[in-house]
């Protein structure tokens, strides 16, 4: 394999020497560019936009085009693989995602199985491939998909939802039924993951965004376990390669040892806790992404550089810091102010790894 022309986001992520910390931002490719939203209007709506992948190349590539950033993510959706279950994803403008058959009955659940992502997320599969290719080992390429209780959050619901009513109902009135549904979304993730590293991916992420509205008891029970049962059957290594994984569980501050613990190689932070502590809490067992707030890029380019340079102090000196924010961007951030923040990120980083 032709080595990596960037490769301080892998190293990072192994918490191995880097010159400076490395930055991506979660939701890069998206409505906050311009060219982004020119290309998704070519494609006519959201799920063409994911199922073509010339043009999935296209957006995963435009942010870098801009900015000088550390790693590309797939352009793709966490909900890819209950659509290929066949519960119908679809999007209404201003909505958020939908789906046409959510799991209502008994034996909708016993009869979910586990795609074949080579043959049913195909379209996934083959743009890790195009994207990887056209990166041309200028930087590390990122696969991800949902986390099961997420993905299972979406299914049960049916679309969003500001209080989790139908699927924490069933989370403690029939328990057994959400634990079969988390275990083939287990199944499927692992599948999924697996299939996108050996098309091409170099790092996966979990994204564990509905983790945070359980209880801590629920948490250990019907999210931690089966994420911890994806990283046990993660491929590790592809290529002469190694491939590090990131758990986020948005909201899970309070259980970093517990997400540290199950051995992945990366932990997600949100921006409400202090990384500098959340690094004295997980030690050595894991390296740290995050955790600007989003907010912070709708100011100015001067606070911008104070609120990275806070970041970057409160980790400290050392490497295993991978910069990010502590969630998707908005798309009503300016451009220039994410620039800002990529500048920012690695002109001030520089000293805390000399």
């Amino acid at each position: 394999m032709t080595k990596l022309k960037n490769d301080t986001f892998l190293r990072a992520l192994l918490r191995q020497p880097t010159e400076y910390t490395p930055v991506w931002m979660m939701r890069q490719a998206g409505r906050y560019l311009p060219e982004y939203n020119q290309t998704r209007s070519r494609a006519g709506d959201f799920m063409s936009l994911c199922k073509n992948p010339d043009l999935a190349t296209e957006v995963t590539l435009q942010p870098l085009a801009r900015f000088p950033l550390d790693a590309a993510i797939l352009f793709s959706d966490i909900l890819t693989i209950p659509d290929a279950m066949g519960l119908g994803l679809y999007f209404s403008t201003g909505e958020g995602p939908k789906f046409e058959r959510p799991l209502r009955d008994e034996w909708e659940i016993r009869d979910l199985a586990v795609p074949d992502p080579n043959v049913h997320l195909r379209y996934v599969m083959d743009a890790v491939s195009q994207i990887r290719r056209t990166l041309n080992n200028e930087v590390p390429l990122i696969g991800f998909a949902g986390s099961p209780f997420t993905l299972a959050c979406y299914m049960v619901e049916g679309g969003s939802s500001s209080d989790f009513a139908l699927v924490k109902t069933m989370l403690y009135q029939r328990p057994e039924l959400l634990h079969h549904i988390l275990d083939i979304n287990a199944r499927a993730v692992t599948s999924y993951l697996n299939a996108q590293i050996e098309a091409g991916a170099q790092a996966v992420m979990i994204f564990d965004s509905w983790g945070g509205a359980l209880s801590h008891a629920a948490y250990h029970e019907f999210s931690l376990p089966y994420m911890e049962q994806i990283v046990s059957g993660l491929i590790r290594e592809h290529n002469g390669a190694t491939i590090p994984n990131i758990i986020f569980t948005k909201g899970g501050g309070l259980w970093l040892e517990s997400i540290a613990a199950i051995g992945c190689n990366a932990v997600g932070l949100d921006w409400t806790i202090d990384i500098g502590q959340a690094r004295a809490r997980v030690g050595d067992k894991a390296a740290l992404q995050g955790n600007l707030d989003p907010a912070v890029l709708f100011s100015n380019p001067d606070a911008i550089r104070t609120e990275v340079g806070k970041v970057l102090h409160s980790y400290g000196k050392g490497s295993g810091h991978v910069f990010n924010l502590g969630h998707g961007i908005s798309q009503f951030t300016q451009p220039e102010n994410a620039a800002a923040m990529v500048e920012a990120v690695h002109e001030l980083s520089k000293p805390y790894h000399e």
